[in-house]
């Protein structure tokens, strides 16, 4: 089934938000927030973005609220690092993007709506605009994200504990 799902950003700017850092309460489980949380290290989260542009739209963030990358830790930049080529594989598996971007957004001039630090993962495809983007301000959005998230965490069940994830 196909989803017609809205891409208001200035809905989402506008709406009343919840106390605190949106990735912070996710990462402590609050009920005020949507989670979708597919993994969770000692250091790192993964979440999809619950306004993807495409299925399989991640965040990958550091459980310590920190707005800068040159904040990060070694430990906390390897894990992203590592998290991140394990995502790609995953994502590679279940949906079989042809192309990726990758990165972050510090700063509302920036782009960036969430005040903690954040690596999108948002996986490309051939042919994505469509009729409905150019006249409706819309998005075809072939699956909801939290079917994706479902998905996905099935998926990061087999998280490897080793160094290498390639």
């Amino acid at each position: 089934m196909d989803y017609f799902f809205s891409f208001n950003k200035m809905k989402y700017f506008r709406e009343k938000k919840p106390d605190g850092c949106i990735l912070c309460l996710i990462h402590e489980g609050s009920a005020a927030v949507e989670d979708l949380t597919v993994f969770r290290s000692e250091l790192v989260s993964v979440t999809v973005n619950l306004y993807p542009y495409n299925p399989g739209h991640l965040l990958v963030f550091p459980n310590r609220h920190i707005t800068d990358m040159r904040q990060l830790t070694s430990a906390e930049e390897e894990e992203i690092s590592r998290i991140t080529k394990y995502s790609l594989n995953i994502l590679d598996k279940l949906f079989a993007p042809t192309g990726y971007n990758i990165g972050y957004n510090m700063g509302l001039d920036a782009g960036g709506s969430i005040d903690h630090l954040h690596r999108h993962i948002i996986p490309r495809y051939p042919r994505e605009i469509g009729i409905a983007e150019l006249i409706g301000g819309k998005k075809i959005l072939v699956e909801s994200p939290y079917d994706t998230a479902d998905k996905l965490r099935a998926a990061f069940i087999s998280f490897p504990s080793q160094d290498s994830v390639l």
